[in-house]
């Protein structure tokens, strides 16, 4: 029996081309409007290598990320960068961290975590196969059992008038 947290590290970026996420998984990205950069921005107001995020091991097996403002030889942008309205040259991303590249600019990163899964080896004698005909039309406290393609003929949203009626066609 294994058990192991799982964590994905994700990155909305939002600049004049509109909003888009980005799954972060490698030990390093470029940030900038440079075509060649890894994560590239499009705005004036960005830097052509503007920032850098590393990724940094953590002593429980997994691993966060640091934004660095510029490149990794020590270049630094024009206009830096903000980590939740503070101007800082690096940081440790935390989850739901704000980084503002300039005007309407701006990523935001999250951490998400679930609970350690448990994994259970497969039994190699357990077979368990349902058929349709096991279960009956009454099963559910003797009311009959509507088909699994059944589609209610009125369909309410939260008012007692219908909103939209469907009718099933006869074959």
């Amino acid at each position: 029996m294994s058990s192991e947290p799982h964590q994905s590290h994700l990155l909305i970026v939002e600049d004049d081309n509109g909003r888009r996420g980005l799954i972060l998984d490698g030990s390093e990205y470029s940030i900038g409007r440079d075509p060649t950069c890894d994560i590239c921005l499009d705005s004036l107001f960005v830097s052509r290598r503007h920032a850098t995020l590393l990724r940094l091991p953590n002593d429980d097996g997994t691993f966060s990320y640091r934004i660095i403002d510029g490149d990794l030889q020590g270049r630094r942008s024009s206009n830096g960068f903000l980590v939740n309205g503070y101007r800082l040259q690096r940081h440790n991303l935390q989850n739901e961290d704000e980084v503002v590249f300039g005007p309407q600019v701006r990523a935001i990163y999250y951490l998400c975590q679930r609970d350690a899964v448990v994994t259970v080896p497969a039994d190699e004698f357990d077979i368990t196969l349902i058929s349709p005909g096991m279960i009956s039309d009454s099963d559910i406290g003797g009311r009959r059992r509507q088909p699994s393609n059944f589609l209610s003929p009125v369909l309410r949203c939260g008012r007692r008038k219908p909103v939209l009626k469907l009718r099933r066609k006869r074959l």
